[in-house]
């Protein structure tokens, strides 16, 4: 089988049907659930990129694939007026308190 998915994809071209993505990973070797366990997540959160914008999720299969993340779903990416790239960017947790730091002013006084 081959993917009509190449290194020259255009911006304005259909996103990847979900299945190709998919197959692609079953290429790699691997599936959605196991690259979801992989990285610390529900065996199922990751089939969530596949129907809704979700950057952390999309990177983890593009990555997985080897295909850019814009190539995959290029209707995330780009401005379908004007094609240009659109900035998506991605959340980050803030960073836990040390546990050292934990204690402190809580009244444990010695």
């Amino acid at each position: 089988m081959t993917l009509s998915h190449s290194p020259t994809f255009l911006p304005f071209q259909n996103d990847w049907h979900p299945a190709d993505i998919i197959a692609a990973l079953r290429k790699k070797g691997t599936s959605l659930a196991a690259l979801s366990r992989q990285s610390g997540l529900s065996s199922s959160t990751l089939a969530n990129a596949l129907s809704r914008p979700w950057a952390k999720g999309e990177m983890l299969i593009s990555k997985a694939i080897g295909v850019p993340a814009e190539d995959i779903w290029p209707s995330r990416y780009f401005d379908p007026n004007t094609r240009k790239p659109i900035t998506r960017p991605m959340r980050m947790r803030p960073k836990k308190i040390a546990e050292s730091k934990r204690g402190e002013g809580c009244g444990n006084h010695s």
